[in-house]
């Protein structure tokens, strides 16, 4: 066979990378198609792995500089510029990887260190910036951030004070579409894996409302309930209501930036991926993305998984096979192992490939 291969795996979280996960199942590809030409994808929703993706899709140059972690401690943080774009990581400044467990509290976390950095792409003449809000240890609405930009730019200290975002564009990039408050709202749905109790998620909640509430009396519109608004602890809605921006599946973000469309053209198949694969996969996670991209062109796509549930709900939506990497009883302490993880998932592409080509 000498057809085209496209391989588009998302991290495998605590486990792989999305480039070296790619790069185990182009291994399993070319194995049973020694002739094919493979194309691998870095790729990410908004959340781990975003400025790596975007970096191996267009280039450009990482800016490092020193910002506030969420517990307001001094980090070196990483975005990218490629012409007037900048392209930010909020999990860079405001993750919960950032926190060891018994330090996770959204009652203290701030978002500051992003509007550190959102502020210096600014400074550095960026005209547009695409924001991937996944991965935050926040829950403060992005009250952090506004804080940062006011004291970088502010000279009275308001932010009706600010000019320098006039002229500046935002896209955030996030697959949630929970709106700001509420039983779906940020605090309820994703406080308590930032370390809120149950106490906490009520103030978190209360807190986030009246913020919403003073902030429409200011501006005289209200996006609290916008899809999106919920995004990394209420940040998606501070962008939305602040700085009016737009909201945009990540992965299409990505998806665009590598004119995968293009890529699609003339391809035999598509290889996607992520740790745990299930319903919520078709409600806009990443493969869901990738899928519709493929499906438009007639291109049948492939799922793997480390964990596969609900396999005749992914078959049913149009995936082509759908496949468990890990042999059964494998137990999970091995199968995270990356050593592991690479080896099964390159016998498993070697495997699908053969049955895909013949399809």
């Amino acid at each position: 066979m000498k057809g085209k291969v496209i391989i588009a795996i998302d991290s495998f979280k605590g486990c792989l990378p999305s480039r070296e996960s790619n790069r185990a199942a182009a291994e399993g590809v070319l194995a049973a198609l020694p002739g094919a030409e493979v194309i691998q994808i870095p790729v990410s929703d908004g959340g781990e792995g975003w400025l790596e993706a975007f970096r191996a899709a267009v280039g450009g140059e990482t800016i490092e500089l020193t910002v506030h972690d969420p517990m307001m401690r001094l980090i070196t943080a990483r975005y990218l510029i490629h012409g007037d774009t900048a392209v930010i990581e909020i999990a860079q400044a405001s993750g919960l990887t950032l926190l060891t467990e018994e330090e996770r509290n959204p009652m203290r976390a701030t978002s500051y260190g992003t509007g550190q950095m959102v502020a210096d792409a600014v400074r550095r003449g960026c005209h547009h910036i695409i924001v991937g809000l996944g991965g935050s240890a926040t829950s403060d609405c992005g009250i952090g951030m506004i804080r940062a930009i006011i004291d970088q730019f502010a000279k009275n200290g308001t932010w009706d004070d600010i000019r320098e975002l006039a002229d500046v564009r935002f896209t955030i990039a996030t697959d949630v579409t929970n709106p700001l408050c509420g039983d779906n709202g940020a605090a309820h749905v994703f406080g308590p894996q930032k370390g809120a109790t149950p106490e906490m998620v009520v103030s978190l909640d209360d807190r986030a409302r009246r913020f919403a509430e003073k902030s429409a009396l200011h501006f005289g519109y209200d996006r609290q309930d916008m899809p999106g608004a919920g995004a990394a602890g209420g940040l998606g809605y501070a962008f939305l209501q602040y700085m009016n921006a737009e909201s945009r599946p990540g992965i299409d973000l990505l998806l665009d930036a590598v004119r995968f469309d293009d890529l699609l053209q003339e391809a035999s198949f598509v290889v996607t991926g992520e740790g745990s694969a299930d319903r919520q996969t078709l409600m806009g996670k990443l493969p869901s993305g990738i899928l519709r991209r493929a499906e438009v062109h007639g291109v049948p796509i492939c799922l793997i998984a480390g964990r596969i549930s609900d396999q005749q709900a992914l078959l049913d939506a149009s995936f082509a096979q759908v496949a468990c990497i890990n042999p059964a009883g494998l137990p999970l302490s091995e199968a995270m192992k990356a050593e592991v993880a690479r080896k099964n998932i390159s016998a498993t592409m070697q495997r699908l490939a053969g049955l895909l080509a013949a399809q």
